[in-house]
């Protein structure tokens, strides 16, 4: 597998102008805008495969396509300012990939732009679209409906402990999911005779504090609930339930490859390259209220068995066989 440092090479100097400026484009090309809540970095080979998605549909930047980056480097607050100024340059599609946030900035900016989405909650229950299979408005895109597998995730956990008493939610309030998706845990940790720790973070700090009162209250394990933070903090989540000896799950597999325990969800990644495709479809001249929410059709199992060895976990023989994948 390629990694994200690889991709980041490969994608070169053009990085450095994408998070505000905007790069020279050459006149007459089609321009669409992409926009997300975090930095550029931990979304590299994201970003690739959204490429691939809008190659596959014919359009290449800098030769047939330009492209107007907006990246917020964790500044939430600056996600409508950057979306009105998408609107302002008369971008033909703007993309808001991996944050709901975006997107609702991008939807509150322009009711005729076409905004084509990648998210993990339910594009109904946050009002981007009328329904999953005619969207209506201006608004369409990708679901891998990562929200809606929380509870799921957590059987997966007490599949691996099945002695915790007790679970922590990494959680950013600021989600429009945060909410729901903490009464779908709670729910859940009851079948399970489980009590579930809510720890709101919001930033970098709150990781690291987040942390410190698993270990001191002996906390043996968490969730993550899906957030474009989370992403783009994946190494240091990971390393500090390594180092503090502590079990976690996310929907995400690359979070697994930077050394989290285990993932469940759908592939994320190829996720990107479905809103690239339908935002060529876009440029084609379809109409987002035509496009049909896409929903993933698979979930994924993975198991980082060297994180285990680490933790002194030993996964049963029934965990094992029910995964996708398993790293050595």
């Amino acid at each position: 597998m390629i990694r994200r440092r690889a991709f980041i090479t490969l994608l070169g100097g053009a990085a450095a102008g994408w998070p505000l400026a905007a790069r020279a484009q050459q006149p007459g090309l089609p321009v669409i805008g992409f926009l997300n809540s975090q930095p550029l970095g931990p979304f590299a080979e994201r970003l690739a495969r959204f490429h691939r998605g809008l190659k596959e549909g014919g359009f290449v930047e800098g030769a047939n396509l330009a492209v107007e980056y907006r990246w917020a480097d964790s500044h939430e607050d600056r996600l409508p300012a950057l979306a009105a100024d998408l609107v302002g340059r008369k971008v033909k599609v703007i993309a808001g990939l991996d944050s709901t946030q975006a997107v609702l900035a991008a939807k509150a900016a322009t009711t005729t732009i076409p905004i084509v989405f990648q998210i993990g909650g339910d594009p109904v229950r946050n009002r981007l679209v009328e329904s999953l299979g005619h969207p209506g408005g201006n608004v369409t895109g990708v679901s891998g409906m990562s929200n809606a597998l929380g509870p799921k995730r957590l059987g997966l956990l007490h599949d691996l402990l099945p002695k915790a008493a007790a679970v922590a939610v990494l959680i950013n309030p600021s989600n429009p999911n945060a909410e729901p998706d903490v009464k779908a845990l709670q729910d859940a940790a009851v079948s399970l005779g489980m009590t579930i720790k809510v720890l709101p973070v919001r930033n970098e700090r709150e990781i690291d504090a987040f942390f410190a009162t698993l270990a001191r209250e002996h906390i043996p394990a968490f969730i993550t609930s899906p957030a474009t933070l989370f992403t783009a903090r994946r190494e240091q989540i990971a390393a500090l339930a390594t180092y503090n000896g502590i079990a976690g799950i996310s929907p995400a597999r690359d979070d697994v490859d930077a050394g989290l325990l285990v993932s469940y969800g759908s592939d994320t990644i190829d996720n990107w390259r479905l809103a690239g495709v339908y935002v060529s479809r876009i440029l084609k001249g379809e109409k987002p209220a035509d496009l049909p929410i896409l929903q993933p059709t698979k979930f994924q199992l993975v198991i980082n068995l060297k994180t285990a060895k680490a933790l002194g976990l030993e996964v049963s023989q029934d965990v094992l066989s029910i995964a996708d994948e398993v790293i050595q």
